[in-house]
């Protein structure tokens, strides 16, 4: 009966360790595009001239968009190095200020690693913004790069509590840049990686423990 009763306890702690062990959700856009699109490592990017999906979408006002026909050799080993297909930066979702660029993430509550990927193709270096997630500031008075480069840029740590993770692109005039018509090529946001004690851990200590008081 002890024994059953131990087997009992162990079967419930792993069903909560479960969903730990399983792959959260992940959420990428490329910009500038409806149609959805999959990349040479298997990740789907969804288009990101879509407003209110499953996954989320725009909000507020339509995003415009451009292209970005072409791309120095140097950006494109940059995307390679960075684990990002080029195809990517080809095209912008972007807004003409005083208008914004907002997005929305259906991310449900926890910690994300957001990364902001653009490629310039119109204001060399003199395109000016403010980067806000979840209403913080996270790159103030950012300015783009060069023509035909791009840019990647990762603010890990983000905290979601209300189910939604939003993205707010503001153009500034403090940066100093003739432009502040925002803008983005792709957006990924991806669960933080845990500094957790891994479940298989615990469950091997709990079976321990319980071995322990049997004897």
């Amino acid at each position: 009966m002890r024994l059953f009763s131990v087997l009992t306890m162990v079967a419930f702690l792993a069903m909560l360790a479960l969903p730990t062990l399983l792959p959260a959700e992940e959420f990428r856009v490329w910009g500038g595009k409806t149609d959805d699109f999959t990349d040479s490592q298997g990740r789907v990017w969804r288009g990101a001239q879509q407003a209110d999906q499953s996954w989320g979408g725009w909000i507020e006002k339509e995003p415009r968009v451009a292209e970005v026909k072409t791309l120095t050799a140097d950006a494109q080993a940059q995307a390679a190095d960075a684990g990002y297909d080029v195809d990517l930066f080809y095209a912008v979702s972007w807004a003409q200020f005083p208008d914004t660029v907002k997005y929305q993430f259906k991310t449900g509550n926890g910690t994300f690693d957001v990364t902001y990927l653009v490629g310039e193709h119109w204001s060399p270096n003199n395109r000016g913004f403010d980067i806000f997630i979840e209403e913080e500031n996270v790159e103030p008075l950012y300015v783009t790069p060069g023509k035909d480069e791009i840019d990647i840029k990762t603010y890990p740590g983000i905290e979601v509590s209300d189910g939604t993770l939003d993205l707010n692109l503001a153009g500034n005039g403090e940066t100093g840049a003739g432009d502040l018509n925002a803008m983005f090529s792709a957006l990924e946001v991806v669960p933080a990686v845990s500094t957790d004690v891994d479940p298989k851990q615990k469950l091997t200590t709990t079976w321990g423990a319980l071995k322990d008081d049997r004897r």
